[in-house]
């Protein structure tokens, strides 16, 4: 296990370096100077220099990718070429709502998947099977800035039980749940339904299983050989895709909160890419990415100790 951790450890740490080198290239990717077409032709020199030198353009591309990367290890972002503020600053005070968000996306999408996948399998070929069948394909196949303009509609313009834009505050929870309740609903849903399916094929094998038929004879309650046998070993494949799924929930924010007029990783990117403002485009991206190499690592990490066949089967193999 400690081997297998520090494999996948070096792993991570190595495609968040590539990640990081890669949009260190970012800026030259991209047609035009990107001095002029940020600060406009009739910039003064002086601010032109200023810009260059914030941006190490004067380098040649090996020195600039290197600085990125040294500075970024060392929690140096740049600074915005807007506000002059650090990159750093703009990024921590957006982030959290970006993260409240994925997660409370990913809380929903876990409940709802596994009561809609439980009750499927534990009721298979029944008039409740088709139904959650048809409401999770459903669910999978609508974009969530699709779902959110239905939530829109009809629970903030219609019923109005919730607001429609905004995130409130922090100092106010009742007030920054309400705004967080139809986003995080519109982000969620199409992973609801994915995980049901997840969750019903595997608890559908799990109910086939020796020690199932073997508690069912020694008269065990349907319940406890469903939750508490069955439900056990059938989630541990949804452990290993719940990784995947945050960071695809981080990345669907982004849609999410432009939608709801959110603050957020997702809205400063999309400000700074229409003023091509590359330090926080750069910064925003590099955060995101990090973040999906984490969820990832520690998903994969959760499957090796959840899994007993997977501990077992190291063992055998050595």
């Amino acid at each position: 296990m400690i081997r297998y951790m520090f494999g996948r450890l070096f792993m991570a740490v190595l495609v968040a370096l590539l990640v990081t080198a890669f949009l260190g290239l970012l800026i030259h990717l991209l047609p035009g100077d990107p001095v002029r077409l940020l600060l406009g032709s009739r910039a003064s020199p002086e601010a032109v220099a200023a810009a260059r030198s914030n941006l190490f353009l004067d380098e040649p591309v090996h020195v600039q990718v290197w600085e990125f990367v040294r500075n970024a290890l060392q929690g140096d972002l740049g600074r915005d070429l807007v506000t002059n503020q650090p990159v750093a600053n703009r990024i921590a005070s957006a982030f959290p709502h970006t993260v409240v968000l994925a997660l409370a996306g990913l809380a929903i999408a876990v409940a709802g998947g596994l009561v809609m996948g439980v009750y499927s399998a534990m009721h298979p070929n029944s008039w409740v099977d088709n139904l959650t069948r048809i409401i999770s394909i459903s669910f999978m196949t609508m974009p969530s800035y699709v779902a959110g303009l239905f939530l829109i509609l009809i629970f903030a313009v219609n019923l109005k039980w919730f607001p429609s834009t905004g995130a409130g505050e922090f100092a106010d929870p009742i007030g920054y749940l309400q705004h967080l309740i139809l986003p995080a609903t519109s982000l969620g849903l199409l992973w609801v339904g994915y995980l049901s399916r997840i969750v019903r094929t595997s608890m559908l094998e799990a109910l086939n299983k020796n020690y199932v038929y073997a508690a069912r004879a020694m008269g065990v309650s349907e319940p406890i050989v469903g939750y508490k046998y069955s439900l056990r070993n059938a989630i541990i494949p949804t452990v290993a895709v719940l990784g995947v799924g945050l960071g695809n929930l981080l990345g669907g924010a982004i849609f999410v909160e432009l939608i709801f007029a959110r603050p957020g990783m997702g809205s400063l990117i999309v400000q700074a890419i229409e003023v091509r403002n590359y330090p926080i485009v750069r910064g925003g991206v590099l955060v995101i990415a990090v973040t999906f190499v984490l969820a990832n690592l520690l998903a994969d990490l959760s499957y090796r100790a959840l899994d007993p066949r997977m501990r077992a089967g190291k063992k055998a193999a050595a």
